[in-house]
């Protein structure tokens, strides 16, 4: 564990040590002078404290001078000193802290709080002009998103990328997702496409990311035995790809429209939410850009009708009888009949 700690850290680009202590107050007090130390019970961390220096224990100044001044130079000589008199030269508050150092003392931790908002940047040791040579700190930036948003159980809907210059005003780079996402290799590639996308009109000094959409996240559901080859990208990495490619308005899906018309029913939307059906009506999912022409004798009616008039106020008045029907080779279609006209049915549309 304490390897892939220090790993983790280095990757994060923290000057680190690492101690293992009884209780976190020594852990801290034996990190200023330790790295690698791993305390199991409260004898030894009395051992590990005792060489500890008086300026070292975390001591309020003026105490850690006027023990300086009596002669007391470390830990070990400051737990030998009687404990009535320590009571009348100092507040209470030195024994206290001793007593929490070695554990005889409970410690109660306020709980992290993560902020909520996320606001990193990187200073270049040099003023930066290309993509290519942005990629590095970019990188590092999504990455240290991601590990935020996981430690607060949060995704990211849009984030801002900001290119410092030596001179003038910050170049603004939104990323927007159609979803809350905290994937860092996603993160990575969608701010990586907008940053492309631009001409970077002057050297970058620093690069910022700042981040305050931090929606729950709520994680795909997949298969457990996924058949999926590892090459292929998830439709959700895929489509906010895509757009961080082609433009926000490139992917679209369907949406529903309120008109009763088969034909209008539907639009084009870059909203990512499902489409959500008409409660109580049957409605196919393929629908003809003209629709076909159908034999009698093919099929048969299960169901119908069902009139649809609509239309009249914009020129595209339809007065139409619908049927749910069936053909020999067992497909479920939707047609329809002009009303008050005789003739065959018009087949508009197949059911999956």
């Amino acid at each position: 564990m304490e390897a892939r700690l220090r790993r983790e850290l280095q990757a994060l680009g923290f000057r680190h040590r690492i101690v293992a202590a009884p209780n976190p107050a020594a852990a801290r007090i034996l990190a200023n002078a330790y790295d690698g130390l791993a305390v199991a019970d409260c004898e030894a961390l009395a051992q590990a404290l005792g060489a500890m220096p008086i300026e070292r224990l975390g001591l309020a100044p003026e105490q850690a001078t006027a023990l300086s001044r009596m002669g007391v130079r470390s830990f070990q000589q400051l737990r030998e000193l009687p404990r009535p008199s320590l009571a009348r030269r100092f507040d209470g508050s030195l024994l206290k802290h001793l007593d929490t150092l070695l554990g005889e003392r409970p410690l109660g931790l306020a709980f992290y709080q993560p902020p909520d908002r996320f606001d990193l940047r990187i200073e270049l040791n040099f003023d930066v002009q290309s993509h290519q040579a942005l990629l590095f700190p970019l990188r590092r930036l999504t990455a240290d998103l991601a590990a935020f948003l996981c430690g607060r159980d949060s995704g990211v809907q849009r984030f801002a990328l900001h290119l410092e210059h030596a001179e003038g005003a910050d170049t603004l780079i939104p990323v927007g997702l159609l979803s809350a996402e905290r994937d860092p290799a996603m993160l990575f590639e969608l701010a990586r496409g907008r940053l492309e996308q631009i001409q970077v009109p002057a050297p970058v000094r620093n690069l910022r990311l700042v981040a305050e959409d931090l929606p729950l996240f709520v994680p795909q559901h997949s298969e457990l035995f996924d058949e999926r080859p590892q090459q292929n990208l998830p439709w959700e990495q895929l489509r906010e790809r895509l757009r961080a490619r082609l433009g926000d308005d490139a992917v679209q899906g369907l949406g529903h429209r309120a008109d009763h018309r088969p034909e209008r029913s539907w639009q084009a939307q870059t909203d990512s939410r499902p489409c959500p059906a008409t409660p109580g009506l049957r409605r196919p999912g393929w629908l003809f850009t003209e629709p076909q022409v159908l034999g009698e004798g093919s099929v048969r009616i299960l169901m119908g009708p069902e009139r649809i008039e609509s239309g009249w106020w914009d020129g595209a008045d339809v007065r139409r009888d619908y049927y749910l029907i069936e053909t020999a080779a067992g497909q479920q279609g939707w047609a329809y009949r002009q009303v008050g006209e005789p003739g065959p049915l018009l087949l508009q549309g197949w059911f999956a």
